[in-house]
């Protein structure tokens, strides 16, 4: 099978450690659909798989979901970390799961949470807007008008806001007490599992090493946190404490699920989901948020456009869920956008028994990766992948393309269930926010990284300026 040889003793180690997407890229491009790499020395080497087809990766998510796994070493790494939730279960354990939390995200369900979305933005609108402050010349944009301008850095208070958002939908009137905490041992945990989970070298994790340490630091308090707020939650039978709740949180749904073919779920159990959800809903759809907002600092008549049809749509009020519908143009620039930026730009799979892919065999017990990163940039399946264009994703353009030729939420029976949530989440928040500020860029370009999630490793900072 082809793939790159890297160097003599660490193969394409010192490659994918520097620039793992970069890496894949190149390896796409030189060597095919279907490419096998190496990494490491002789005797603790990685070989994995990596495949970059629509038709390779519906292969591997969909269709023979049955022969390629999440018995890959990353998920066992995330499952030591968070727990056995919805992301990292199998078989009947997996199906259990999906059944008593299906109905927690119908779209009747998620629809009901478009208002706390909508809150949540304008409380960072309302934010911003303190910040502004009148402009120097050297501050001000190249062909501005003269105003008051503010720069942010859209990583930053994308994460907060879907940090809080996410929290909120859990949590309800316990939000406080998770959001502070949430944020500053997920990233600790997100660095630890990503380098353990593809790292051919993996100390025990009681080892008292100063990663493992940190690690199970932030791990203890994450728990502490979440079980704190279940056992208030369970001794009053899943009804939150204050008095003026605005509808019914996850945590509160969680609390009441059950049927009789699968009971309900204990304490740790809730726990475990609700700490996979704080995973996956928060910096997936962060990163969609930014990245979004940045393109369009990046191209005025975009952000132009997008911005005309929210005025149109929405006039002054709050965006509902009714109007999403209504809103096709700043739908397929958030779709752009996540082609650009996937959230989840590697997703990993180990096969359980040989099966050929693309014409290549692929032996039983191989570490197997698809990338949206890839396949969503590569110019035989998207003309000029690097430019931003928004037109790709109409209708009959979406109709005309192989279903795995977009693929963030991954696919298959292990899709995203969340997928609508962050759909709705990253339009209503963009919406409020295009309606209230310009953007303007300051960071051009914005460097990436693999993680559990795609991590931004620079800031993407934006001048602002409040609309009249």
């Amino acid at each position: 099978m082809p793939g790159p040889k890297g160097l003599p003793l660490l193969a394409s180690m010192i490659d994918l450690r520097r620039d793992t997407l970069g890496t894949f890229e190149r390896a796409r491009r030189e060597h095919g659909d279907v490419v096998r790499l190496v990494a490491g020395p002789p005797g603790l080497r990685s070989v994995f798989y990596a495949v970059f087809s629509p038709a390779g990766a519906q292969q591997v998510l969909a269709t023979g979901s049955t022969v390629f796994r999440k018995d890959h070493p990353f998920y066992e790494e995330v499952r030591q970390s968070l727990g056995n939730g919805l992301l990292t279960s199998q078989d009947a354990d997996y199906l259990r799961q999906r059944r008593l939390v299906q109905p927690l995200f119908t779209k009747r369900r998620v629809d009901g949470y478009a208002g706390t979305v909508a809150e949540e933005a304008a409380a960072v609108a309302d934010r911003w807007r303190a910040a502004l402050a009148p402009s120097t010349p050297a501050e001000a944009p190249a062909g501005g008008t003269a105003g008051a301008w503010a720069t942010v850095d859209l990583v930053t208070e994308m994460n907060r806001l879907a940090l809080r958002t996410v929290s909120r939908v859990l949590f309800g009137t316990d939000v406080e007490a998770a959001v502070e905490v949430v944020h500053r041992c997920l990233p600790v945990i997100n660095t630890y599992v990503v380098r353990r989970g593809f790292s051919p070298l993996r100390p025990p994790r009681h080892w008292p090493t100063p990663g493992n340490r940190r690690a199970a630091d932030a791990t203890a308090r994450m728990f502490e946190v979440c079980d704190r707020i279940i056992a208030r939650r369970r001794r009053t039978n899943g009804v939150p404490a204050a008095a003026a709740q605005e509808g019914e949180d996850l945590l509160t749904l969680l609390a009441r699920a059950g049927n009789e073919e699968d009971g309900r779920l204990d304490a740790t159990e809730m726990r475990e989901q609700v700490l996979i959800f704080l995973l996956a809903g928060h910096e997936t759809t962060a990163t969609s948020m930014a990245f979004t907002l940045h393109l369009l600092s990046r191209h005025p008549q975009e952000q132009r456009r997008a911005r005309e049809e929210v005025d149109r749509v929405l006039g002054g009020r709050a965006p509902t869920a009714d109007d999403l519908g209504r809103l096709p143009y700043l739908t397929r620039v958030l779709k752009e956008a996540m082609r650009l930026y996937p959230a989840a730009p590697v997703i990993s799979r180990r096969s359980v028994e040989a099966a050929r892919i693309g014409g290549f065999r692929v032996p039983a017990g191989a570490d197997v990766i698809v990338s949206p990163w890839v396949t969503q940039r590569n110019p035989e399946l998207w003309p000029e992948p690097e430019r931003f264009d928004p037109e790709r994703f109409t209708a009959e353009q979406e109709a005309a393309r192989h279903r795995y030729t977009w693929f963030p939420f991954g696919g298959g029976p292990r899709a995203c269930i969340g997928q609508y949530f962050s759909m709705l989440e990253s339009l209503s928040a963009i919406a409020v926010l295009l309606r209230a500020y310009e953007f303007e860029a300051v960071d051009a370009h914005v460097p990436v990284a693999a993680g559990i999630t795609l991590q931004a490793k620079g800031p993407a900072r934006v001048r602002l300026r409040q609309r009249t």
